[in-house]
């Protein structure tokens, strides 16, 4: 364990990068992040975005955004029950990461296609 640089408690990260791997990694977490930048979701207006993921993988992702205080649930007292999904403020924070990671993504995905393009 290493020392946080401002903190006497030491740090079970490596790295401050590992820590916000932790916290965004995945397969999914970025994604569903990068969606609701646009606003309020619903549980299932996320599972249609995201047809290849399991309700069970989708239902543990968005627990974990929001025991990281990344991402609020409300509940709306009614029947059937309503949820939505939205970003708190910290989890607004991630917005220039998340954007820089969409940047590069589209950046990787046209160098791929001139690559394939030469050969």
């Amino acid at each position: 364990m290493r020392k946080n640089s401002n903190d006497a408690r030491p740090s079970p990260y490596g790295c401050s990068v590992e820590v916000t791997l932790s916290v965004i990694g995945g397969k999914w977490k970025g994604a569903i992040l990068y969606h609701l930048f646009s606003g309020s979701l619903r549980f299932n207006e996320i599972r249609k975005l995201f047809p290849d993921i399991t309700q069970r993988m989708l239902t543990l992702q968005l627990r974990e955004l929001e025991s990281s205080g990344i991402v609020h649930r409300e509940i709306y007292p009614q029947v059937p029950p309503k949820v939505e999904y939205s970003l708190t403020p910290f989890g607004e924070t991630l917005r220039p990461i998340i954007y820089s990671m969409r940047d590069w993504g589209e950046q990787y995905t046209n160098e791929v296609l001139a690559r394939s393009q030469e050969v």
